[in-house]
C-alpha cells in the first residue's frame, strides 16, 4: 500500500505538519522525526493529527525513537516504527471504518425528576404588600443612582481683572538669535520680487535720418593688370568717425598705372552724417587697398535729418525714480500681507537688494513720443517677530505682576511710541507701550465642596460670600429641571471667564 513520508523538522508546528499533510493523497501518512531535534508537539496535538489524517481518509503512523511520543501515540493507538523500512515491511493495523458511536437513548424519567426537585416558594412572597415594597425599593435605588451620575453641572465664574502696563524700549539687532530682558530682540529678514512698468512723456528732440548721402568716386590703378571693381565695395571716410560707403556699380580698371575709372557710391547709414567734403573718401577695405587708389573729386550729398520727439537721459532718470517709488509701496504692502498679524514691519530698512530686469522702450535717443519702462527688482527688509515681542512682553511683565493675580488667557496689546531709527549697521531702535489683562487668582478647588449637592439659590449665595466677584457667578445645570447640583465632584466642571 502506498505511503506519503513527510520528514519534519525543528521548526515545524501543528499548522505546518497539518499543512503538508493535506498534500498528501496515499492511504496512510507517516510522520517520521528527526533523530536529535525535538518538535514541540503536544499529547493533544497527535490526536489532532489523528483526526486531520482521518479526515483526509488516510491513517496516520510514526518513526520516532523518543519515548515520550511514542508512549503517547500507542496510548491514541497510532502505529509507531523505529524506522521507515520497518514501516513499509511491518503491516499496521487494521481499522475499523464501520463502528460507530453508540445512539444514547433520551431518559423517560426526567419529568418524574423534576417533579421530585422542585421547591415551592416562600409564603411570604404570595402577599401584594411585599410585591410591591421591593419593587419600589428597586425602583427608589434607580432614582437614587440616576440622581448621582446623570445630572452635570458648570459654575461659571468672572475674576477681578485689571490692566498691567509697561514700556518697552526696543532694540531689534540682526546679529541678535534671542531675546534678552534689556530689549534686544532678533532682526528677523525679509525677501520679495515685484515687478512693474510705468509710461510717461518724453520731452526731448533728436534728429531722425532720412535719405544717404550719394557721390561719384575714382578708382586708380596702381599695377600694370587689370583690376575688377565689385559692387559694394567699402570705403570710408577720413576723419573720426569715418563715415561708411559701398560702391552701387560695379567697374573695371585697365592695366597700366594711372588708369582710372569713376563709380557712384551711397553711405551705408541714412542721415546727413553721411555728407562729406571733396578729397575725403581715401580708405579700401580689403586687400583691393594694395592694387588701387580711391578719392572723390566732388563731395557727397543727399544725407539728411528731420528733428523728432525723443527721451533723453533726464526723462529715463525721472521715470526710473518715479517707477522705484511705486514699487517701493508695493512691496511694503505685499510684506505686510506676507507677516502675522502680530509682526511689525521696520519700513526705512527696506531697501532694493538687486534689479533683476531693467529695460527702455525706445532706448535712449531713439525717437518716439512716450518712453516706457519694466523693471523686476529684489526688496529686501527686517520686521520684528510678533513671538519675540511677546516673549520679551511676558519676561518684563511677570517681573512687575501685582501681587495676588495671574495673567489672563488674553493677548497682549502693543502700541509704537515713535518711529522707527535704523542706524548703518541695521539696528532699530523704538519704544513700545505694551498691556495686558490680569485677573485676580480663584482657589478653584474650593469652588466644588462650596456648591455639590446645593440648590441653585444656596450655590449662588455661597459663591458670592466666598469670592469678591465684580459680577454674579454662572451655573448651567444639564438636564435644567434637575434642582440640586450634582454630588458626585467629577460631574461639576469650574470656568473662569
Amino acid at each position: 500500500m502506498k505511503t506519503q513520508l513527510i520528514p519534519l523538522e525543528s521548526h515545524d508546528d501543528l499548522i505546518s505538519i497539518r499543512d503538508r499533510m493535506s498534500w498528501a493523497k496515499t492511504p496512510r501518512i507517516l510522520l517520521v522525526w528527526p533523530k536529535s531535534e525535538r518538535i514541540p508537539l503536544r499529547p493533544l496535538d497527535l490526536k489532532v493529527l489523528q483526526r486531520h489524517a482521518a479526515s483526509l481518509g488516510a491513517q496516520l503512523g510514526l518513526v520516532t525513537r523518543h519515548r515520550n511520543i511514542r508512549r503517547e501515540a500507542q496510548a491514541l493507538a497510532i502505529p509507531v516504527f523505529i524506522s521507515t523500512g520497518q514501516a513499509q515491511r511491518n503491516p499496521w493495523p487494521e481499522r475499523d471504518l464501520r463502528r460507530k458511536r453508540a445512539r444514547r437513548m433520551p431518559r423517560q424519567d426526567l419529568r418524574e425528576k423534576r417533579k421530585q426537585i422542585w421547591v415551592g416558594s416562600e409564603a411570604w412572597r404570595n402577599y401584594p404588600v411585599v410585591r410591591i415594597g421591593f419593587f419600589s425599593l428597586g425602583v427608589l435605588a434607580v432614582l437614587v443612582m440616576a440622581s448621582l451620575f446623570i445630572p452635570h453641572a458648570r459654575v461659571i465664574l468672572t475674576p477681578e481683572t485689571e490692566t498691567q502696563t509697561a514700556t518697552l524700549p526696543i532694540l531689534a539687532d540682526p546679529s541678535v538669535e534671542a531675546v534678552f530682558i534689556t530689549g534686544s530682540i532678533p532682526s528677523r529678514e525679509l525677501r520679495l520680487v515685484v515687478e512693474g512698468n510705468q509710461e510717461a512723456p518724453v520731452t526731448g528732440r533728436v534728429p531722425l535720418p532720412l535719405g544717404k548721402a550719394k557721390g561719384t568716386v575714382t578708382f586708380r590703378n596702381l599695377t600694370g593688370e587689370p583690376v575688377s571693381i565689385l559692387t559694394g565695395t567699402v570705403l570710408t571716410s577720413t576723419g573720426l568717425p569715418g563715415v561708411r560707403f559701398q560702391t552701387v556699380e560695379a567697374g573695371e580698371l585697365e592695366g597700366g598705372l594711372q588708369e582710372t575709372v569713376d563709380i557712384p557710391v551711397q553711405a551705408e547709414e541714412a542721415g546727413s552724417a553721411g555728407n562729406v567734403d571733396a578729397g575725403t573718401i581715401l580708405a579700401i577695405e580689403g586687400n583691393l587697398g594694395l592694387l588701387v587708389t580711391v578719392t572723390n573729386a566732388e563731395p557727397a550729398r543727399g544725407g539728411s535729418d528731420r528733428m523728432t520727439e525723443a527721451a533723453t537721459e533726464t526723462d529715463l532718470a525721472r521715470l526710473r525714480e518715479d517707477l522705484l517709488t511705486r514699487l517701493e509701496d508695493q512691496a511694503l504692502r505685499e510684506m505686510e500681507t506676507m507677516l502675522a498679524p502680530g509682526d511689525q514691519i521696520i519700513a526705512d530698512t527696506l531697501k532694493v537688494d538687486q534689479i533683476l530686469e531693467e529695460s527702455f522702450d525706445p532706448p535712449l535717443g531713439q525717437p518716439g513720443k512716450n518712453v516706457k519702462l519694466s523693471m523686476r527688482l529684489e526688496f529686501v527688509a527686517s520686521y520684528a517677530s510678533e513671538k519675540d515681542l511677546t516673549e520679551l512682553a511676558s519676561t518684563v511683565l511677570n517681573a512687575s505682576l501685582p501681587e495676588g493675580f495671574i495673567a489672563a488667557q488674553a493677548p497682549f496689546n502693543f502700541e509704537s511710541l515713535n518711529a522707527h531709527l535704523t542706524d548703518e549697521q541695521g539696528v532699530t531702535r523704538w519704544s513700545v507701550r505694551v498691556s495686558r489683562q490680569v485677573e485676580k487668582k480663584m482657589d478653584t478647588g474650593r469652588i466644588i465642596p462650596l456648591v455639590q449637592g446645593r440648590s441653585m439659590a444656596i450655590a449662588m449665595t455661597r459663591l458670592e460670600q466666598a469670592f469678591d466677584l465684580p459680577s454674579s457667578p454662572e451655573i448651567r445645570l444639564n438636564p435644567k429641571w434637575w434642582p440640586w447640583l450634582p454630588l458626585i465632584p467629577f460631574n461639576i466642571t469650574v470656568e473662569l471667564q
